[in-house]
């Protein structure tokens, strides 16, 4: 019982790191900026494909194997041997991790700057659609297009962890979780720069923004790449997570609805409140995973769509009675109300002396 309950947290830890990433970085093109991004699992998917197919491509090659469409035909094979030969090589098991989350975060920016064109001039509305519909596009082309990721067979990754063994997940768990605390000061320091403030004078009212001199359109384009950059290092840690890609987990549902939710539940333009929503979330959906045999007799459908009415339902609640969430949106301070006072203190001593 002990054993499997610490699975169970190491798994909603895990989850919650990834989450936060990917949540983090809607918040700050949605929360901040006022992008509307319907099509957040664009940059999740590619970054997934990124970590299926480039990390196990570069170490194929490395030891002479095939790494073009013999790779995938033959993937498992060539994976277990890979992933065998990392088991004792603690460096270049690290290396090959941290290279492939930057390859991946150069990739989400470009799918993200590669939206932003045909999109970014858009109203609200049809942007929210075009970038609905891109990201729709990218899991297609992952289904249909074979050498990538294995279509609708799938592919196997590389496990970079594997020199751990026996403590593999709770390695894991705190990797991600430090690389999610990262994430998290990256952007709390981001929007807490004068920066911060111009996305949100964009967010509210961009014409006003526009006529203060401030490029609208590059902003745009800036924070989506940042925020794709974001999102896309989520997409490559699920994938080393579960030790696989295949291009249809990667649904607007999971990647782009559920972090929507998490989010407008802690509180968009809050990272704190983000945070929180998030692990509410995750913690209810476990909660339900784990209670759906007990429920079952209580509900009169297929108790597998609960956890998707109960958040439909939670959303449209928290929309109606408090859109601002567990935590609203509170004023950020570009310099420390201490520094400010001490400013201000300096500056009335001038004033006396000059008297």
């Amino acid at each position: 019982m002990e054993g499997g309950l610490l699975i169970l947290v190491e798994d909603l830890l895990t989850m919650f790191a990834i989450y936060l990433i990917i949540t983090l970085s809607l918040n700050l093109e949605n929360g901040y900026a006022g992008i509307p991004n319907f099509g957040k699992v664009l940059a999740v998917a590619g970054g997934a494909f990124v970590a299926g197919s480039f990390p196990g491509r570069l170490m194929a090659y490395l030891m002479g194997f095939d790494t073009g469409i013999g790779y995938v035909n033959d993937n498992s094979r060539i994976v277990t041997l890979i992933t065998r030969a990392l088991e004792g090589n603690l460096l270049p098991s690290i290396a090959l991790f941290f290279i492939t989350i930057g390859v991946a975060a150069a990739v989400g920016a470009a799918l993200g700057l590669l939206a932003s064109y045909p999109a970014i001039r858009l109203r609200e509305d049809y942007l929210a659609m075009t970038l609905l519909a891109m990201g729709e596009g990218i899991r297609i082309i992952g289904q249909n297009f074979y050498p990538l990721v294995g279509g609708t067979v799938g592919i196997d990754v590389p496990d970079p962890f594997a020199y751990f063994e026996d403590l593999r997940y709770i390695t894991v768990m705190f990797v991600f979780l430090a690389i999610a605390l990262l994430v998290m000061y990256y952007s709390e320091h981001l929007v807490r720069s004068p920066l911060g403030r111009v996305l949100r004078a964009m967010r509210d009212d961009e014409v006003a923004a526009s006529s203060l001199g401030k490029n609208v359109v590059h902003l745009r384009m800036k924070v989506l790449a940042v925020g794709s950059a974001l999102g896309a290092i989520g997409g490559a840690l699920y994938a080393f997570y579960t030790c696989n890609c295949r291009a249809a987990a990667y649904h607007r549902f999971d990647w782009t609805f559920w972090p929507w939710v998490a989010m407008m539940l802690g509180g968009a333009s809050n990272n704190v409140g983000v945070a929180l929503g998030v692990l509410v979330f995750l913690a209810t959906r476990y909660s339900i995973t784990l209670l759906k045999v007990q429920l079952a007799p209580f509900v009169p459908f297929d108790v597998v769509w609960l956890d998707s009415l109960l958040f439909g339902m939670a959303l449209i609640l928290i929309l109606m009675f408090k859109p601002e969430g567990l935590l609203r949106e509170k004023p950020t301070h570009t310099i420390s109300r201490k520094k400010i006072e001490t400013r201000m203190k300096d500056i009335s001593g001038n004033r006396e002396a000059n008297k």
